[in-house]
């Protein structure tokens, strides 16, 4: 008899550090269970979900690129964030088979921002969330900002085109929201001392961006207030420069890394019944770096 287990799907899949997280979690629960990865392509979806439906043993998934919205259609069910988000990155099974999708990209998002708190200042105006990207990422990025309390943004991305659609997704008026990547940059008045900023800002890198064979996002966090929270979803075998940059300032930084565990543990959950044990993130953190 098999014992339960989850998966990764996506196309690539070998770059995924799913099964290390998940595996880690596992062994230092003691729990008798089993994560894996799983090539899937576009057009074998149908059959992938019709043959784990079946699989009493099958917890679920994670998806990843370029799979979270295809999955949609399959799904029985939605979580009110997928469904705001149009896209899952996590499949749950459920008891009768049928089949339930979440979205952990905007959950982790709002959770690390509402880890980090707010800080609020004499004649303070705005906190802009600017958004680099105009794919999924950037708009579960967006919800999850929403859900952490932010209510002000703008959107960057290569093609001016899709910043501007974002800001027209989120009732925003496109000319004054989306702008060229080239425009990135602090809402600052040049008289505000530290203690009297009229704007903070919260960055997310939304894209590839600053991953192997990608440019850094080009960017002057110097140029930032210093209350700046910066949040790469971007990660590869090296620090992005946008990440190295932030913590050469002493910003408040979640990498690519911190934002893959926060969805992990929000999956892990769903598929196994019992919580993380966040209290070895450093030891795990050690692993996937190493």
């Amino acid at each position: 008899m098999g014992v339960p287990y989850a998966e990764v799907i996506g196309d690539p899949i070998a770059h995924s550090k799913s099964p290390t997280i998940h595996k880690f979690w596992l062994e230092r629960l003691g729990i008798e269970g089993d994560y894996r990865s799983c090539r899937v392509e576009e057009d074998r979806l149908h059959r992938y979900f019709a043959e784990r439906r079946r699989d009493t043993q099958w917890r679920g998934c994670n998806v990843t690129m370029p799979h979270k919205v295809m999955v949609v259609p399959f799904m029985g069910r939605l979580s009110q964030t997928a469904e705001k988000c149009g896209a899952v990155n996590i499949v749950v099974r459920e008891g009768d088979g049928s089949l339930r999708g979440h979205n952990a990209d905007a959950l982790a998002i709002s959770q690390i921002l509402q880890g980090f708190g707010r800080s609020l200042y004499p004649n303070q105006i705005a906190s802009y969330v600017q958004i680099v990207g105009a794919g999924g990422a950037a708009r579960a990025a967006v919800i999850g900002a929403v859900e952490a309390g932010y209510c002000d943004f703008d959107f960057f991305n290569r093609h001016i085109e899709g910043a501007r659609a974002l800001a027209a997704w989120l009732s925003l008026n496109p000319e004054m929201y989306g702008a060229p990547l080239e425009g990135l940059g602090p809402i600052r008045n040049p008289d505000d001392g530290p203690n009297d900023q009229r704007y903070s800002h919260v960055v997310v890198n939304a894209t590839r961006m600053g991953m192997d064979g990608y440019p850094d996002v080009a960017i002057d966090l110097a140029a930032y207030y210093p209350d700046t929270i910066v949040i790469d979803l971007a990660y590869g075998p090296r620090e992005t420069g946008l990440v190295r940059q932030a913590r050469s300032l002493g910003l408040r930084v979640a990498d690519g890394l911190d934002v893959l565990v926060e969805q992990a543990a929000l999956a892990f959950e769903l598929f196994f019944g019992i919580a993380a044990p966040r209290q070895h993130d450093a030891e795990l953190r050690k692993s996937l770096t190493s």
